[in-house]
Formats: C-alpha cells, structure tokens, sequence
C-alpha cells in the first residue's frame, strides 16, 4: 500500500502586527480552500478497456475539472505518476485530452484482482493547483484458456467401477469475470463421461467420469479431447489430450493432511527459507502408494519465487518477494500415486510487511525567488513525501529546520497563521 503525503511551503513574517496577521489569515483561509479541494483521490475518474492504442483519447480533463484549456500551457500543465509506475497516459495541452501514451497491459499491472486502478496526478502552476485522477483499466478478452500440460495421463485398471472420478487439471486464464474459463467439453466416447464443479472461489474444474466399464483385452488405451471456453464475445478456448492407460486393478487417491496451508512469511525472508510442509498418504501399498508432489498452473513470475521438493513436499522460497509488489500468494499444489490418481491442496502464503522502504520526497513545485514584500500564508513550493511502506511502517513526520521564515502546513490538515 503506498502511503502518500501532500506538503505546501509558505512564507510568513513572525514580527507581522496583529492586523496584517489577520488579513493574511483570510486570504490564506481562502486560497486554501482551493487547494484542498484538490487534493483527495477520486477529483475524476475514467474508465476504459486495457491495449487500447497509444493516442486514444480517455476523456478531457481540462473540461471535466472546468479549466480553462488556453492557459494549460502557460500554466505548465503535465501529468505525474506514483511511485516507479510508467506514464501510462499524457494530456494534449491543445484540447484538454487526456491520451493513452503506453500500452496497458491489465494482467501484467493488477493479475487477477478484480479491479485495476492506476492513480495519477494532475499538476498546474501559476497559481499551484494539484488534482488526482483515477484510471479504472476494464479487462478485455485478450487470454485463451491453457494447461499447464499438452496431455493428462491416467492409468485406470480395468476393474474400476462406473462412476469412478477422476480429478482433471484447471485450466488458467489471465483475464477475470466472464473473460476467464466458463465451460469445459469433453469429446464424446463411449467410457467417459465429464463433470464440471465450481469451487468457492468461482473457478470451475472439471472431472473424468467413468460412464461404462474398462476392458484391457478389448482396448488397452483411450484418448480424449478435453476443451475449455471462456465467457468472452467472441469466446476462446484452449485444450489438452487425455491419455487413459488400462491396467489389469489403484483403489485410493492421496488425501492431503489439509485441504488449504495458510502461511505468514515476512517479506525479507532469506533465500531457502521453508516456507511449508505439505503431505498427503495413500493407503494403497508399493508403487500405488507412492506420493510425489507438484505445483499446479503458476505464473511464471510466481515459479521463479518458490519451489517445492518432489518427494518430501517441502516448499522453500528461491526468490525474493516484496510486499509492495504482492502481498499474497495462493499455490496449487497436486499429490499424485504411481499410478496417476491425484488430489489437490491450496497454500495460501500472507507476506508480511516490514519497514524496508525510506521515505522519499518529490518537489512537484517551487517558486523562487520569493519576493520580499510577499505576505504571510504564501505558498511557494509543494513537495511530496511517500513511503510504500503500510500502516505503522508508511506513516511520516515531515519538520523543517529553526529560524527560518517559512513552514511546512500538511494538506491534509486545517491550516492556521502563526
């Protein structure tokens, strides 16, 4: 969470008579008033679909704030982002137009969140005037469904029962809402059958039914098309081969000690720390009850951070995370037989925040030189101090040294003439 803080310089003159003090403090009460009513997020918003081409006009900010265009260029008119984020918009000092001026990616800015806000800063001068804007990037159907596989494999002995399930891997798809997968479809065959469930987080999954009974003598392998769809105008689809191996009898799937690990895991953690131990038994015997542990789908951003142990399920951190950039991770994790039956868990891994990050201190304005008959409550520069730090970590205490005729007033406190 980026914490972020508003400072204005003035001018004063401490030995002012009690009248200049008090005519000072009006005028002062009222430019202030105008500023503050500048300074919160949400002045304007604007909401628009993600790859959107490099000039696309967003909307005239000019006109939505009731600025005069002609004085945007005399008035150094000019857009300002937050924190390390590209420009990812500009205004056209001509019209008043707020342009697109680099390609938004929605999945590479926000992943699955279901909002995708990137706020700004709209910066004037002569006289200071700053107003935030919002970016809402609405997601497009731009991501096809995928496996993490090319072929699912399962090896079934030919004494299952009707009615035997088998878990099918998820497909992943970076888009969200009715842009993510919606439907699966199974090749139609005489022994199989498809099961589509939804788990609590929305995402569906689907499941291997066995409709009629295997006979190895009749037929040793079966090979089905499996296919999921989006929700998207027009909708995309990916698929996967599902490879059935009919042996002559593995009657229990691995069952996991947990169905979700919940991990807290401070955010300068060194290099191969543990972060978990996942375990599930089998109680078939010999290879059939053999337990080795994957990852399901993972982004490949995420694959590089974490890694987990094939037989002992150990999951240890191999890269470095960063709660600015994620707070929370969720990684699927498969346990599966030799004989290929599998279950699933979920580790779902809190980052927590330390205070890694110093404040930093931005001068958005600054007039100089400063008259000498300039009266007391004149703003001259606006600074701006952030730290992406959160809570405790990211609050700031800005102080300017002694004996000197200025002060620092926060913007976002009643200011009053000393």
């Amino acid at each position: 969470m980026l914490i972020s803080y508003q400072v204005i310089f003035v001018f004063f003159f401490p030995d002012m008579n009690v009248r200049g003090i008090g005519v000072a403090g009006e005028m002062f009460g009222l430019l202030f008033f105008v500023l503050m009513a500048h300074t919160a997020y949400g002045d304007v918003s604007y909401s628009f679909p993600e790859e959107m081409k490099r000039g696309f006009v967003i909307g005239n900010i000019a006109k939505d704030l009731g600025l005069d265009v002609n004085r945007l260029s005399s008035r150094k008119a000019r857009i300002d982002t937050e924190g390390n984020r590209k420009r990812y918009c500009d205004i056209n000092l001509n019209t008043g137009e707020l342009i697109v001026a680099e390609r938004i990616d929605r999945e590479e800015i926000s992943g699955k969140k279901a909002s995708c806000v990137i706020k700004n800063e709209f910066v004037l001068e002569n006289p200071l005037e700053l107003h935030h804007f919002i970016l809402n990037i609405e997601d497009i159907n731009d991501n096809s469904p995928q496996f993490k596989e090319s072929v699912i494999k399962f090896e079934i002995r030919e004494s299952a029962g009707k009615g035997s399930s088998y878990l099918l891997e998820e497909a992943y798809d970076a888009d969200i809402g009715r842009n993510a997968v919606q439907s699966y479809t199974l090749q139609n065959n005489e022994h199989f059958i498809l099961n589509v469930l939804t788990r609590a987080n929305g995402r569906k999954y689907g499941q291997l039914v066995l409709n009629k009974e295997l006979d190895r003598e009749e037929q040793t392998e079966v090979t089905l098309i499996l296919t999921a769809v989006d929700g998207g105008t027009p909708p995309r689809s990916g698929t996967v081969a599902i490879h059935v191996t009919v042996l002559d009898a593995n009657d229990n799937a691995p069952v996991f000690s947990q169905a979700v690990y919940k991990v807290r895991l401070p955010e300068n953690s060194p290099l191969d720390t543990l972060v978990v131990t996942v375990s599930a038994t089998d109680a078939d015997e010999g290879q059939n009850g053999e337990v080795t542990y994957a990852f399901g789908h993972l982004p490949q951003k995420v694959q590089q951070l974490f890694f987990i142990d094939l037989v002992s399920g150990e999951i240890k951190l191999t890269g470095l995370i960063d709660y600015e950039i994620e707070s929370t991770f969720e990684l699927p994790i498969q346990a599966k037989d030799g004989q290929g039956l599998a279950s699933y868990s979920t580790v779902l891994i809190d980052v927590i925040d330390v205070n890694d990050n110093a404040p930093i201190t931005i001068l958005k304005s600054l007039t100089s030189p400063v008259p000498e008959n300039a009266l007391p409550g004149t703003e001259f520069g606006i600074i701006n101090v952030q730290d992406r730090d959160s809570e405790n970590n990211g609050r700031v205490r800005c102080s300017i040294q002694q004996n000197v005729p200025f002060k620092l007033v926060p913007s976002l406190t009643i200011m009053t003439h000393t």
